[in-house]
């Protein structure tokens, strides 16, 4: 078996692709359109536009985490490998559902800010490869170190949720586990993780990054004025 930190860098390795597909395809994300709040800072958007933006992609994105969780689970994945795959999938779920509040946030911060400075690095590029290998070593970072991605918790427990209700007798019988074993992992805990990583990700992407960078880089730029007020309508 790998050791604990080559399955990390391999797992998060693997992961860059969703943003990759996000970027190049041109996708709508929730937790990199934090990033959203330097234009609200410039003058450009209304509080009402940002707010109304960032609501509407986290509900697209949980439909469609939770709608692509019910066809990978619908495929009977989870008990490829002598239900290798089932088991880390329920053992992830466990896991990040009994992460407490405080920590989740903190880790939903961390997370975000390096998903978010992978999507601040491609604003650079000029060529499709240029982005692809901006977003690969933040991304990889992220995964590596096990920090909390509200989206990507959209899937794994869901998916998790799924295996635990409706596993086949013979799954549990191999991995010689019973639904018993996974007690966290309930709907009630996945919105209890989902509130807290939110929270975390929307300070880690609009404030440590979004922020941070219009106050370096546009605050006193000709052009860029002051955040509208509340209710404004952007030009």
């Amino acid at each position: 078996m790998l050791p604990y930190g080559v399955i990390r860098l391999l797992a998060g390795l693997a992961f860059g692709l969703g943003l990759i597909l996000v970027v190049v395809g041109g996708a709508e994300l929730f937790t990199g359109n934090t990033l959203i709040v330097m234009a609200f800072a410039s003058g450009k958007v209304s509080l009402w536009s940002l707010l109304r933006n960032w609501a509407i992609v986290y509900a697209a994105n949980l439909v469609g985490a939770v709608a692509t969780a019910a066809l990978v689970f619908l495929t009977g994945h989870y008990a490829n490998g002598g239900g290798s795959v089932g088991l880390n999938m329920l053992s992830t779920g466990e896991a990040k559902t009994a992460i407490a509040f405080l920590p989740a946030v903190a880790s939903g911060i961390l997370c975000n800010a390096l998903v978010c400075l992978a999507v601040w690095l491609t604003f650079s590029a000029r060529t499709t490869t240029d982005k692809i290998l901006s977003i690969i070593p933040p991304i990889t970072a992220f995964v590596a170190a096990s920090f909390e991605h509200s989206v990507a918790n959209m899937y794994f427990i869901p998916t998790a949720l799924m295996v635990k209700a409706w596993g086949t007798p013979a799954f549990w019988e191999t991995i010689q586990r019973t639904p018993a074993d996974f007690p966290h992992l309930t709907f009630a805990n996945f919105i209890n993780n989902l509130v807290p990583v939110t929270i975390g990700n929307i300070i880690g992407g609009a404030v440590m990054v979004g922020l941070v960078y219009w106050l370096v880089y546009l605050k006193d730029k000709p052009g860029h004025q002051s955040a509208p007020q509340p209710g404004a309508v952007a030009e």
